[in-house]
C-alpha cells in the first residue's frame, strides 16, 4: 500500500512558475490537475517513485534558474533501468499533458468572460472584426455579397507527428467536459467532487493505456482518426458558426450558404506512398459517406423524438403529407411498421421514412437519395411547415441546424483531394507512348504531344502498358466516385514537383486516357500545380503564363468557371533554402501569379500547404491571412491542417469554433477592406530580395554544402528512431536507403528531428546572419519600420522569436555530443548562429529577453520546460545506449518512442 502524499507539497510544486494575475483560474486548474497527477503516479508506482520525479523536477527548475550546465542533470539520468526511465518520461509527459488541457480550457473561459461581459467582443473573432468593418463603412449588402462567395476550407492531411489514439482522445474529452462544467465555479461541493473523481478516472485509465498502437496505422486507420474530428467536433459546431456569422454581419441565416467546407488527403495522397491508390480512394469515400450518413440518421432520430406534434392540435402543410404518401409507396415495409399511435404525428412519420431513405442511400440502392439537395428539400418542407404553423419554437430551430450540416457536409463529409508526383505521371506517359525518354524531352515538345492526346488527335501506342496501369486506374476510379458521390466529393488533382506546363497538361491527358471525362469529352478536374522548392516557386510565374497561353488548357480553365488552383509548398521550400528564403519566395510568388492571372482574366485560388511548425509555415493562421499579399485571399482560403495542429485546433468544440471564427474573420477583413497600397513596399521588397538571398546562402552553406552535416544530423537528432516510428502509413523517406541526404528526407521528419533535440534549427538558421547583415546595410530603424508597418515581415519576426524562445542550446549540446568528433566541428557554428539570431531579434525589439510582449506565451513555455528537459536528457542517454546496442527494435527502442511522444506533446510545434 502506497504512503499518503502530503497535499500541500503536491500543490506547491508548480507555484515556482508565476503566471499573469489575470490567469489565476488557470493557475488553480494547473495546480489541482498537477496534484491529481502526482497522486495517480504515487498510486500506480509508489511514493518513492513520486519522490524521484519531484527531485528531478526541482533539479530541472534549478538548472534553469542558475543557468547550470545541462550535463549535471544529464548525469543524474544516465543509465537508469529501462522501466524506470520509461515511467519517468510518462510521468513528466502526463504532467504537461494536463497543463495543455488546462490552457485549452482557459481559452474557453476567456471566451466566455468576453461573452458574459457583453461590452466588448473578443479580439479577432467574427463579432469584433465585423464591428470594425461596419465602422469602416461596410453595409449589410456588402456583407451579404461577400458571404455568398466566402469559402473557408481546412484540409486534413495524413501527416501525423502527434497522432493521439482515439481512446485517449475520448478520455481527454471527458476531462475537458468536467473542467468546463465548473468554469463558473457554481457547482456544489458534491458536484465538484464527483467531477474530479471522473477526471481522476480518465487520467488513471489514460496512464494505463499505451500512447501508440503496436502496428503502423493503415490508411483507413488514419481516416478514422481524421473522422473523429470531422464527426465528433466539426459536425457539431457548424450551426453555432452559422449563427455567429449571421449575428455578426446582420445577414439572415437563410441567406448564408455553406461557408465552411472541409477537405482531406487521407486515402488520396499518393505522393511517395505505395499504400495509397485507387483502392484507398474508393474505401475512403465510402467510409466518409457512411460516417456522415450515420450522423444524419442519429440527428433524424433525435428530431423524430422532438417533433411529436399531433394533427388536431396543430396543422401541418400539404407538402409534408404529400412526402409521407410518396415515401409510403417507396418504402411500404417501413410505412407498415409505423405504429398506430404515430399515425397522427406527421413529422415523426416523415422523419422515419426519411431515415429509411438514408439507409437506402448508405446501401447504394436506387431508392436512396441521389443528391444531398434532395435531403435538404425534405428537411426544408418540415421547417417551412413548422414556421407556418406556430412551430418556430417547437423544433424549427433544430431542423434548421441539421439543414446547415447537410449543406456543409453533403453525402461526402469532406472533399478528397488526390495528389501525385509529376514523375509518376511522366513514367505512365512514357509507357503509354512507348517513349522511354519522355521525361527528358523539351517541355514544348511534350506539351504539343499532350495537347494532341487531350483533343484526340493522338492515341497511346500501348494503352494497356503495365507501367501505366495503376495511374490510369486512379483516373477511372475518380470518374466512378464522381458519378456515385458527386462533384463535391473530389477535390483538385495536386501535382507535386510541378516544374512546367507539361506537368499540368499531363493530368488532363491521362484523365482522357483513363476515361475521366464528361459527356462532352472534357475532364472535370481542377489541376493544381504544387510549387515546392524555392527554385520552383521562383519559376512558377513563367509556368503559369505558359500554361494559360495553351489554348486547350485555357479552354479547360474557362469550363472550370475561370478558376485555377495553385498550391504553395511551405515545407520543402524551407528544407531546401531555409525559412526566410522560403517565406519570401512564397510571398513573392503570390504577387506575381496574381498579376498573371489578372492579365488572363482568371480567378486564382491559392492552396496553402502549411505545416504545424514555423519551419513549415505554421503559426497563427489569422495573422498569416492578414500578412498575405493584397488580393491573394479574395473571399477564399484553403490550407492544410496536419499533425499536432489538428488536435490543438480542432480537438475541443469550443476551440474549434473559435479557430474557424478567427479564420473566417481574417478572410472577411482581407477581402472587404484589404490593406491600402503602401508606397514603401517596393523598397521593402527589394530589401527582402537581398535579405532572403543572404539567409539562403547561410542556410545552404551548412545544410547542403558542409560534407559533415548529414552524418552530424543523423547522430545529433533521433532521426533514426523517427524513421521507424509507426505514426502513419507514409514512408519517412522519398527514396530507399538509410543514409540519403536532406533531399531524400521528407520535410516532416526533417523538422520533427530538429524539434526533438530542442535546437529548432530548421526555423531560424540563416536568419541571424541575414538580420545582422540587414541591420548593418539598412540601419536598425529601417528594419524596425518594416516590422512595425509591414504585416508580412512582422509575422516572420514573431514566428522566429517564438521558436527561439522554445529552443535550449544547453539541452541541444547534449544531443550534439552524440556526434563525437563532429560535435566540435559543427556545434559551435550552430550555437553562434543561434546567438546571432537572438541578438538581432532583441536589438530590433529593443528588449532584454524574448517574448517580453507576449507574457502568456512566455509563461506557457516556462511552465513546460521543467517537464520537457528531463525527457530530452533521458532521450539522449537512451539514444546512446540504443545505438551502441545495434539499433534493434527492442525494449530500448520502445522506451525511446515514449520519449519522442513526450517531447512532441511538450514542445507542441513539432512537424
Amino acid at each position: 500500500m502506497t504512503q499518503p502524499i502530503q497535499t500541500d507539497r503536491i500543490r506547491a510544486r508548480l507555484r515556482d512558475i508565476e503566471l499573469p494575475a489575470t490567469d489565476q483560474p488557470l493557475r488553480n486548474d494547473v495546480n489541482r490537475l498537477g496534484a491529481l497527477v502526482g497522486e495517480i503516479i504515487a498510486e500506480q508506482h509508489g511514493s518513492e517513485f513520486f519522490e524521484e520525479v519531484e527531485r528531478l523536477r526541482r533539479a530541472a527548475i534549478l538548472r534553469r534558474e542558475t543557468d547550470a550546465e545541462a550535463s549535471e542533470l544529464a548525469a543524474e539520468l544516465a543509465g537508469l533501468p529501462l522501466d524506470r526511465a520509461e515511467a519517468l518520461v510518462r510521468a513528466f509527459a502526463t504532467w504537461f499533458g494536463v497543463v495543455n488541457l488546462a490552457e485549452r480550457v482557459h481559452r474557453i473561459r476567456r471566451r466566455r468572460d468576453y461573452q458574459k461581459a457583453g461590452a466588448a467582443a473578443q479580439p479577432g473573432g467574427l463579432e469584433a472584426v465585423c464591428s470594425t468593418l461596419r465602422a469602416e463603412g461596410v453595409e449589410i449588402d456588402e456583407f451579404e455579397q461577400l458571404i455568398g462567395q466566402l469559402r473557408i476550407e481546412p484540409v486534413f492531411t495524413a501527416h501525423p507527428t502527434e497522432a493521439v489514439r482515439r481512446v485517449l482522445l475520448e478520455k481527454e474529452r471527458d476531462v475537458v467536459r468536467c473542467l468546463v462544467e465548473d468554469l463558473d465555479q457554481q457547482q456544489t461541493p458534491r458536484e465538484r467532487a464527483l467531477g474530479w473523481a471522473r477526471i481522476r478516472t480518465a487520467l488513471t485509465a489514460s496512464w494505463q493505456t499505451s500512447e501508440s498502437a503496436p502496428e503502423r496505422p493503415t490508411v483507413l486507420d488514419e481516416l478514422e482518426h481524421v473522422g473523429f474530428y470531422l464527426t465528433e467536433v466539426l459536425y457539431r459546431i457548424i450551426p453555432a458558426f452559422v449563427h455567429t456569422l449571421a449575428e455578426s454581419t446582420g445577414v439572415s441565416v437563410e441567406k448564408i450558404p455553406a461557408v465552411l467546407r472541409f477537405g482531406t488527403w487521407v486515402g488520396g495522397d499518393m505522393d511517395g506512398n505505395p499504400n495509397v491508390g485507387a483502392h484507398t480512394i474508393r474505401a475512403a469515400l465510402a467510409r466518409q459517406q457512411f460516417l456522415v450518413l450515420s450522423a444524419y440518421k442519429q440527428d433524424i432520430r433525435r428530431l423524430s423524438s422532438l417533433l411529436s406534434q399531433s394533427e388536431g392540435r396543430v396543422a401541418v402543410s400539404d407538402r409534408v403529407h404529400q412526402l409521407i404518401a410518396d415515401y409510403a409507396l417507396r418504402f411500404p415495409d417501413v410505412a407498415a411498421r409505423l405504429s398506430a399511435r404515430h399515425r397522427l404525428m406527421p413529422y415523426r412519420q416523415l422523419l422515419r421514412l426519411i431515415n429509411a431513405r438514408l439507409s437506402a442511400t448508405r446501401r447504394d440502392e436506387r431508392s436512396g437519395y441521389e443528391h444531398p439537395d434532395q435531403l435538404v428539400d425534405d428537411l426544408e418542407a418540415i421547417f417551412d411547415s413548422l414556421v407556418c404553423h406556430r412551430g418556430e419554437h417547437a423544433g424549427a430551430f433544430q431542423v434548421r441546424r441539421l439543414i446547415q450540416c447537410v449543406q456543409t457536409f453533403g453525402f461526402h463529409l469532406a472533399t478528397l483531394d488526390l495528389r501525385q508526383d509529376s514523375r509518376v505521371h511522366d513514367e505512365a506517359l512514357a509507357a503509354l507512348l512507348d517513349e522511354p525518354q519522355w521525361p527528358e524531352r523539351p517541355v514544348a515538345e511534350r506539351c504539343q504531344d499532350l495537347v494532341a492526346l487531350l483533343v484526340g488527335e493522338k492515341s497511346p501506342l500501348k494503352p494497356k502498358a503495365e507501367a501505366a496501369r495503376s495511374t490510369l486506374e486512379v483516373f477511372r476510379t475518380r470518374r466512378e466516385m464522381r458519378e456515385r458521390f458527386g462533384e463535391q466529393a473530389l477535390g483538385p488533382m495536386i501535382v507535386s514537383m510541378s516544374r512546367s506546363a507539361a506537368d499540368a497538361l499531363a493530368v488532363l491527358a491521362l484523365a482522357r486516357c483513363g476515361g475521366d471525362v464528361d459527356g462532352q469529352g472534357h475532364s472535370p478536374i481542377d489541376v493544381a500545380p504544387l510549387f515546392e522548392t524555392v527554385d520552383d516557386l521562383q519559376a512558377a510565374p513563367a509556368v503559369l503564363r505558359d500554361l494559360l497561353t495553351q489554348p486547350e488548357y485555357r479552354a479547360h480553365v474557362a469550363r472550370r468557371g475561370e478558376r485555377q488552383v495553385v498550391m504553395l509548398g511551405y515545407s520543402d521550400s524551407a528544407k531546401d533554402a531555409g525559412v526566410p528564403a522560403s517565406r519570401w519566395a512564397i510571398q513573392r510568388c503570390q504577387i506575381l501569379l496574381g498579376q498573371i492571372a489578372s492579365e488572363f482574366g482568371v480567378k486564382l485560388r491559392f492552396f496553402h500547404g502549411r505545416g504545424g511548425s514555423a519551419s513549415r509555415g505554421g503559426g497563427k493562421t489569422e495573422r498569416a491571412i492578414i500578412a498575405a499579399p493584397r488580393g491573394s485571399i479574395d473571399s477564399h482560403f484553403r490550407l492544410t491542417e496536419q499533425g499536432e495542429v489538428i488536435h490543438r485546433k480542432y480537438g475541443i468544440r469550443a476551440l474549434a469554433l473559435r479557430n474557424l471564427e478567427q479564420m473566417a474573420a481574417a478572410v472577411m477583413r482581407a477581402s472587404l477592406r484589404p490593406r491600402p497600397p503602401e508606397a514603401r513596399e517596393s523598397v521593402w521588397r527589394e530589401r527582402m530580395d537581398a535579405f532572403a538571398a543572404e539567409a539562403r546562402r547561410a542556410y545552404r552553406s551548412l545544410v547542403h554544402h558542409t560534407p559533415a552535416f548529414i552524418p552530424y544530423f543523423r547522430s545529433a537528432t533521433p532521426i533514426d528512431v523517427i524513421e521507424r516510428l509507426k505514426l502513419g502509413s507514409r514512408p519517412a523517406k522519398r527514396a530507399a536507403g538509410g543514409q540519403g541526404g536532406v533531399e531524400s528526407l521528407r520535410a516532416i521528419p526533417w523538422v520533427f528531428a530538429w524539434s526533438q533535440n530542442r535546437s529548432g534549427l530548421t526555423a531560424w538558421y540563416g536568419a541571424g546572419t541575414a538580420l545582422e547583415w540587414a541591420i548593418r546595410e539598412y540601419g536598425r530603424e529601417a528594419m524596425v519600420e518594416m516590422i512595425g508597418d509591414w504585416p508580412f515581415f512582422a509575422t516572420f519576426i514573431d514566428d522566429i522569436e517564438m521558436v527561439l524562445a522554445k529552443c535550449d542550446m544547453g539541452i541541444f549540446e547534449e544531443y550534439s555530443k552524440l556526434a563525437g568528433e563532429l560535435h566540435g566541428e559543427l556545434f559551435p557554428r550552430i550555437r553562434q548562429e543561434f546567438r546571432r539570431t537572438r541578438k538581432a531579434i532583441l536589438e530590433l525589439r529593443g528588449e532584454d529577453d524574448l517574448l517580453q510582449k507576449d507574457r502568456r506565451l512566455c509563461h506557457s513555455i516556462r511552465l513546460r520546460n521543467p517537464y520537457v528537459d528531463p525527457i530530452s536528457l533521458l532521450q539522449v542517454d537512451l539514444l546512446r545506449r540504443w545505438r551502441e546496442a545495434g539499433c534493434e527494435e527492442d525494449d530500448l527502442f520502445h522506451a525511446l518512442v515514449t520519449t519522442i511522444n513526450g517531447i512532441s506533446a511538450g514542445v507542441q510545434n513539432t512537424g
